[in-house]
Order: structure tokens, then sequence, then C-alpha cells
């Protein structure tokens, strides 16, 4: 399912698809704000959105088999709910 997906269900309730489309994008707008603040977002009955960040690591270039080390990133991680799959 893509956002265009869920702005044409949603215009089914609200009064046109650009407004549908708005909706959507300001949620996720809202979403990706609150995870880059660290703050979690939780829908609940879905699951909980929250940002962490990787700590540095060691690897190896396959090529060469130099060590290097891996600068730690920021990913998101998505933990459903329990009622997810009830």
């Amino acid at each position: 399912m893509t956002k265009n997906d869920i702005a044409r269900v949603l215009s089914r309730i609200l009064s046109s698809k650009k407004e549908a489309e708005a909706a959507v994008n300001k949620v996720f707008e809202e979403m990706s704000n609150s995870l880059k603040n660290g703050d979690k977002v939780v829908i609940t009955g879905f699951g909980s959105f929250n940002m962490l960040e990787t700590k540095t690591k060691q690897g190896r270039n396959p090529r060469t088999c130099e060590k290097l080390f891996i600068a730690p990133m920021k990913k998101i991680r998505f933990k459903q709910s329990k009622k997810f799959f009830e």
C-alpha cells in the first residue's frame, strides 16, 4: 500500500482527493518530525516507531580484507502491537 492508496481510501470519507492527500502528507510529516526530535510515535492497535542510533562498528572491505570502521547511523525501528496479529 502506498501513500496514494491511503489518500484514495481517505478521499471516500473526506470531501476531495486533494484534501485527503494533504491530510496523509501532514500525518507523515508530523510522524517524521517527531522521530527526528527523538520522540516515539505510537499508533494504538498497530504499533510504535522510534529512532535508534547504531554504534560505531568494525567491518572489512571484502576486496582487500582491510579493516574499517562503520560510522554510527540513525535507523527507524517498528514494533508491532500485540493486537496487530489478533
